[in-house]
């Protein structure tokens, strides 16, 4: 029981990491294809110094390198979506993920559907839709959102699988060192589609340097670290509905440190009820499972 809690303890620092990767973002005034290049890049630096190389298995490296494929063009997807529409769209359609991921872990764990997850998932994206003004006018950019939602469910799912006895420091390295030659290989496809306005492939200084950094150490190594020891415990389906906390926790980060002058509407509210409900009752539903025997995954 101890050890679920932990998990769960664990889970929710990654999310409060996470909430601050938005802000990062919004100080950093670099072209998206380089602060995700940046970001994979200084963490594989980070985790080189501090781990080294260490050997695994070819069939594990493989395993990790296809995780970290997936999530380095989950990244440049999402940033491909706020590009198209904005934040308040990417962020909404990021809430699928717990939807997606509903579908994809029974069918890569070979069990069936539960529809109280699905349940959950639909619950939240209501939440999260009551936060955030949708408009329907950005519809290409809707579709690249939830492409990269449905691609992020495929990252949660298939990590909590390969990382099976493999330390987080080590999986995270060769995922993000795989998710930057993917990146690396993508990029001339990714500014043919989305062409860039400003300069791109340029060596970071000064205050953009310092926030990349920030979020490649913080934001990056320790969230995932993080996220990837709450695998070993909890679904992928209980981790990515807690992730729809990752927004509000951006908000209210933003209010409490930058004094942004967004209006709380009551909407607001009844939005980060709805998500915190969904996650309360998925969080009391594991730890009853954990309980009574029943399997998390």
């Amino acid at each position: 029981m101890r050890s679920i809690q932990k998990a769960f303890i664990q889970l929710h620092l990654s999310v409060l990491l996470a909430g601050f990767t938005g802000l990062f973002g919004k100080l950093i005034t670099l072209h998206e294809v380089d602060i995700v290049w940046y970001r994979m890049m200084f963490t594989a630096v980070i985790l080189i110094v501090f781990a080294g190389l260490p050997r695994i298995s070819l069939r594990k490296l493989g395993g990790l390198a296809g995780v970290g494929a997936l999530l380095g063009l989950h990244w440049m997807l999402f940033y491909g979506s706020i590009k198209a529409s904005n934040i308040s769209i990417g962020v909404i359609c990021y809430a699928l993920v717990g939807f997606f991921t509903a579908f994809f872990e029974p069918l890569v764990f070979h069990r069936r559907v539960r529809w109280t997850e699905v349940g959950f998932s639909l619950l939240t994206l209501a939440g999260l839709i009551c936060v955030f003004s949708f408009d329907a006018r950005y519809r290409y950019g809707i579709l690249i959102g939830v492409a990269s939602a449905a691609v992020a469910a495929l990252y949660s799912v298939f990590n909590k699988k390969v990382s099976v006895d493999v330390r987080s420091r080590t999986a995270l390295l060769y995922q993000m060192a795989a998710g930057l030659v993917v990146v690396t290989a993508i990029d001339p496809i990714y500014l043919h589609v989305f062409p860039a306005h400003d300069s791109v492939l340029v060596i970071p200084e000064g205050s953009n340097l310092w926030w990349l950094l920030c979020l490649s150490l913080f934001c990056t190594v320790g969230l995932y670290i993080l996220q990837i020891q709450a695998l070993r415990r909890l679904s992928a389906f209980t981790v990515n509905l807690s992730f729809n906390l990752e927004p509000c926790y951006t908000i209210l980060i933003a209010l409490l440190f930058f004094g942004e002058a967004r209006e709380l509407r009551m909407s607001f509210y009844i939005g980060m009820l709805l998500i915190l409900t969904s996650v309360s009752l998925q969080t009391a539903k594991s730890l009853r499972d954990k309980s009574s025997g029943v399997p998390n995954d």
